[in-house]
């Protein structure tokens, strides 16, 4: 299987010239290096850049090692540098492995005829510290797993094959390519404690991987619910009386945050225009994961309906957060009752808002009402979208809420 990650591509051909630093981020595994120094690298070989003007490191490679020093870096990139006019492309695979490298970076941004291209696994590699010492000098390139349609373009299945293996074992790009269920299952099972809970426990010097490991299956069996560390404590309180701190719970969060394993969506109050409450909503940055932290055996699909297009909206640009609204209903009696409810999905991107709900099925007609049912307390005319698990037409209702299927969702960006 060959997935050609067009969108990513784009974006590291738009940034040549910016006079920064492209940045590839995301979750181990996700791609980068082979986006990088595959996809990105045949790209520059086919479209004339000899392979003399292209500098590569893969820094997690023992035979890079020494290069994890700076000095030793720099001289390395400096040695290959073909002085000819022409630009020279620096390609180095896991940044965040060599000392010092902000200052480095900024370095290498001085040399004339220079193209630099950085991935890293650890979003603290963009942290707010790290930002500023780049004085607005790195471009960040996101990275998610394989997409639905992307899965689609590569694998030779039909959609809803694809849809239902996707469902219980996500994009990541090794996964896609296994080629049956018990091997996936055990990809994933391994790469969780050998990879990613190794690498947080490791980074950031935890003396208790069980407790980090408990977190995490605690958010993963939440998913679509709101939660905080307060709430996950009196869950181990309660459930396996264990006493864990509330800041022991932060900190555990903001590491799986910063490994790209987890997202959150936050409550947004649409009327009053600002966020509220501490609780938020976690997904999981692949369901695969999610899933195999679990063993396979909580398989919600509403819930992962839901994460799936939490990813896919932010994977298209989207910023999202969880929508409530306020509603006030007249109660048998006369008097008014008051309450918030919730709306999935409040999308923006840049002056683009979109509200969207998700339901799995609507078939039965009380449950569309309670579907749309938000949407008449919204109070603006921004779009607002019903995506639904099965394969329909789309269409917009009496009141103009576009209701439309999944599949047409995951196939067409622009559906919106």
């Amino acid at each position: 299987m060959y997935f050609e990650r067009k969108h990513y591509l784009q974006q590291l051909i738009n940034g040549q010239g910016n006079g920064m630093v492209k940045i590839l981020t995301g979750i181990r595994r996700c791609g980068k290096s082979f986006l990088l120094f595959d996809i990105f690298r045949g790209y520059l070989l086919r479209n004339g850049v000899s392979d003399d003007h292209i500098i590569c490191a893969q820094l997690d490679d023992l035979q890079y090692e020494e290069l994890r020093d700076a000095h030793k870096l720099l001289d390395y990139v400096n040695s290959r540098i073909v002085h000819d006019g022409r630009v020279n492309f620096v390609l180095l695979d896991e940044v965040q492995m060599i000392d010092r490298f902000v200052e480095l970076l900024l370095t290498l941004l001085h040399i004339k005829d220079l193209e630099i291209y950085v991935t890293g696994s650890n979003s603290k590699f963009l942290s707010s510290d790290v930002v500023t010492e780049f004085r607005g000098r790195g471009d960040e390139i996101r990275l998610h797993p394989l997409s639905v349609s992307e899965c689609l373009q590569g694998n030779g299945l039909t959609f809803e094959e694809t849809l239902k293996q996707y469902f219980v074992y996500g994009g990541l790009p090794q996964v896609v390519m296994q080629v049956d269920d018990e091997r996936r299952q055990s990809f994933l099972k391994n790469i969780i404690q050998t990879t990613y809970i190794k690498d947080v426990v490791e980074r950031n010097r935890l003396k208790n991987p069980d407790g980090i490991n408990e977190v995490i299956r605690t958010i993963a069996s939440s998913i679509g619910g709101f939660t905080n560390p307060k709430r996950i404590a009196d869950t181990f309180r309660s459930t396996v009386h264990v006493n864990m701190a509330e800041t022991t719970i932060r900190q555990y969060i903001g590491h799986l945050q910063n490994a790209f394993l987890i997202s959150p969506a936050t409550r947004y109050d649409i009327k009053g225009r600002r966020y509220i409450g501490a609780e938020c909503k976690y997904y999981f940055e692949d369901v695969g994961v999610r899933n195999a932290l679990l063993n396979f055996r909580q398989f919600e699909k509403t819930h992962i309906m839901e994460n799936l297009i939490y990813n896919e909206l932010c994977s298209r640009g989207f910023s999202v957060d969880v929508g409530m609204v306020e509603l006030w209903e007249r109660a048998d009696c006369g008097r008014k009752n008051h309450s918030k409810i919730e709306i999935d999905f409040v999308v923006n991107r840049g002056a683009e808002r979109v509200y969207i709900q998700s339901a799995y099925s609507i078939e039965d007609e009380a449950k569309r009402l309670q579907e749309i049912r938000p949407f008449r307390n919204v109070g603006d005319s921004f779009a607002k979208v019903l995506i639904v698990y099965d394969d329909i037409y789309s269409y917009h209702n009496e009141e103009g809420v576009l209701i439309m299927g999944l599949k047409s969702f995951l196939t067409n960006e622009n559906v919106f």
